[in-house]
């Protein structure tokens, strides 16, 4: 079987069941019940065709769920979905950001879904993992005269390529879609206005893009071992592994996200481990113990990127009895774990890079720490609920180059020496 063959195949498989929905006319707002909205899963059982009795395992069909979460949020009025007025609605609404224009394109609604402006992290964590294997090849190198294969440099580009389509649309287009789906019941009473809690598109067509992209990005995954040679398929281990993660993070009765250490730290593995790994595997080998434990160590700065998010949310998390670390040990405890997290893990970084003689790749790291530990002094500190989206947008540069810089200095250190 042929390397294109195996890459397109559980493409083509998947996509000859019925992925868009049969032709209708239908209102923005018409629900899963509407007649307008006919499942593609025909092949379930359908309980009389009722929508909100079906089944699709493991992803359960639940209407009363939600009862407990509205008692709760009752008194708490829901979050309106006011279009931007700057030009950028449309935009948003393909990037499933807030402000998104509506829509009744299922396409868009269906990317919408996987957020992609979430992908960016994965796709630049495959990036990192690529360099620290030392093993990519530029199409033409500028700086190498001994790195200027044409081909190999396209097959190196291809293959990069599809390790970010699996990292990025697929595998958090999943995690993404799969996440809405376990918060529909909340988001009906908080986000009324998000595709699935709107009615925009059907449960049966949202569990039919759940295993879409969690088959298909398997089927990628394994391609990428044959493609790569692999005896043993890594990139599939780690995919099966990481679409656990996913399912057990918005999935009862885990559902790690309710817990904040074991949610936050999910979220740093599978933002910068995970993908590392995946770009690393893909051109080379994971074969050393620090190959593993400077992703790791990033994930725990990943943590504390991930707290940031939990300040505004605070008071909702009590009340639905979730456990991020604001709520464990309020703002004030919490700001400073995000804080000593996010630094003291890139010190250990920098420590490791100059104990094995990499210095200028160890003063880069702490060049970049300095600006991080100035905005978290001015910013992150003083008032965390106020500038959680000024300390994000200002300080993150600084720690994602970071990450890549260690990932170089790896690819171009010398072990054997």
């Amino acid at each position: 079987m042929t390397m294109k063959s195996l890459l397109l195949a559980p493409l083509l498989v998947a996509s000859t069941a019925a992925f868009s929905p049969a032709p209708r006319s239908r209102s923005a707002a018409a629900g899963p019940s509407s007649p307008w909205r006919q499942s593609p899963l025909s092949m379930l059982p359908s309980n009389g065709g009722r929508d909100e009795d079906r089944t699709f395992y493991p992803f359960p069909s639940s209407p009363t769920v939600a009862s407990s979460s509205r008692s709760l949020l009752a008194a708490a009025p829901p979050e309106s979905n006011e279009e931007a007025t700057d030009g950028s609605a449309s935009v948003r609404q393909l990037l499933g950001l807030k402000g998104a224009s509506a829509t009744e394109d299922i396409w868009k609604i269906r990317l919408q879904l996987t957020k992609p402006v979430t992908w960016i992290p994965l796709v630049w964590g495959v990036m990192c993992g690529a360099a620290a294997s030392g093993n990519y090849h530029w199409i033409w190198n500028p700086f190498d005269p001994n790195d200027r294969d044409v081909l190999l440099g396209l097959e190196d580009t291809a293959k990069g390529f599809v390790a970010m389509i699996l990292a990025g649309p697929f595998l958090t287009g999943y995690t993404q879609t799969i996440n809405d789906w376990y918060d529909r019941e909340i988001d009906a009473i908080n986000e009324p206005y998000r595709p699935i809690p709107s009615g925009a598109i059907s449960e049966g067509e949202v569990i039919f893009q759940i295993w879409f992209l969690l088959l298909g990005g398997l089927g990628i995954s394994y391609g990428l071992d044959q493609w790569a040679g692999h005896e043993f398929p890594t990139v599939l281990a780690l995919s099966v592994f990481g679409s656990f993660i996913s399912y057990i993070y918005s999935a009862p009765p885990l559902k790690l996200k309710q817990n904040g250490w074991a949610g936050n730290y999910a979220l740093g593995c599978s933002y910068i481990s995970l993908p590392w790994w995946c770009g690393q595997a893909v051109f080379g080998s994971l074969d050393r113990p620090v190959y593993f434990i400077l992703p790791i160590l990033y994930s725990i700065a990943g943590l504390g990127i991930a707290i940031v998010n939990d300040f505004k949310s605070v008071e909702g998390d009590r009340q639905l009895g979730l456990n991020s670390l604001p709520v464990a040990f309020g703002i004030d405890g919490a700001k400073w774990i995000c804080a000593g997290s996010v630094t003291l893990t890139q010190l250990g970084v920098a420590a490791y890079l100059y104990s094995i003689g990499e210095t200028t790749y160890a003063a880069i790291i702490l060049g970049l720490l300095l600006p991080q530990i100035y905005f978290q002094a001015t910013l992150l500190l003083p008032d965390p609920v106020a500038n959680d989206v000024k300390y994000q947008a200002q300080s993150q540069p600084f720690f994602v180059f970071g990450i890549l810089a260690t990932a170089l200095c790896l690819g171009h250190h010398d072990f054997s020496a």
